[in-house]
């Protein structure tokens, strides 16, 4: 059995028949939209950037978030930074990353650290530890940190799908 293909299928099964289906046609308004009071969200600073409503360690219970929110969340925090720092130049950090603005670009980043991500996982030994990039966990193999990043996008991914099903049943 070829593990690696597995993991990758679990993924692309995932992203090709749920996600990236049911965020096609995301309009701003959903983006952003927040639906109770103190959502974490994507959020215009005064010089104009965005930036990602965070607190570590997050408050209990956890605040809602948006869709825009969880969108980086996968985009950035579950494909972009590893793919950056096991497969790039390690230059994406949470510092230095561009929030995205609107669901446009939020969806292109999505797809872009998505493909580099999977991409990434072609080409690692499944089996060596994952390094310093992933802090305490750094001595677990590589393939542990595919499981959970696909744990991640399944977990998130449906609930950006309950969303956007709460958004079009409001009539907003």
């Amino acid at each position: 059995m070829n593990w690696r293909e597995q993991l990758l299928d679990q993924l692309g099964f995932y992203w090709d028949r749920n996600l990236w289906p049911r965020v096609q046609g995301l309009t701003d308004e959903e983006y952003f939209w927040e639906p109770v009071p103190d959502m974490w969200s994507i959020r215009r600073q005064p010089d104009g950037s965005y930036l990602a409503d965070w607190q570590y360690p997050a408050p209990e219970p956890p605040p809602m978030t948006t869709i825009a929110w969880r969108i980086a969340h996968i985009a950035i925090g579950c494909f972009g930074l590893r793919a950056s720092a096991h497969f790039g130049d390690g230059s994406l950090t949470l510092e230095a990353v561009s929030w995205p603005a609107n669901a446009e670009t939020a969806l292109t980043m999505l797809r872009d650290n998505y493909e580099a991500w999977r991409e990434g996982v072609r080409t690692v030994d499944l089996e060596a530890p994952v390094g310093e990039a992933e802090g305490p966990w750094a001595e677990y193999p590589f393939a542990t940190l595919v499981l959970h990043i696909t744990r991640e996008v399944c977990h998130h991914g449906g609930e950006i799908g309950v969303l956007r099903d709460l958004y079009r049943a409001s009539g907003v």
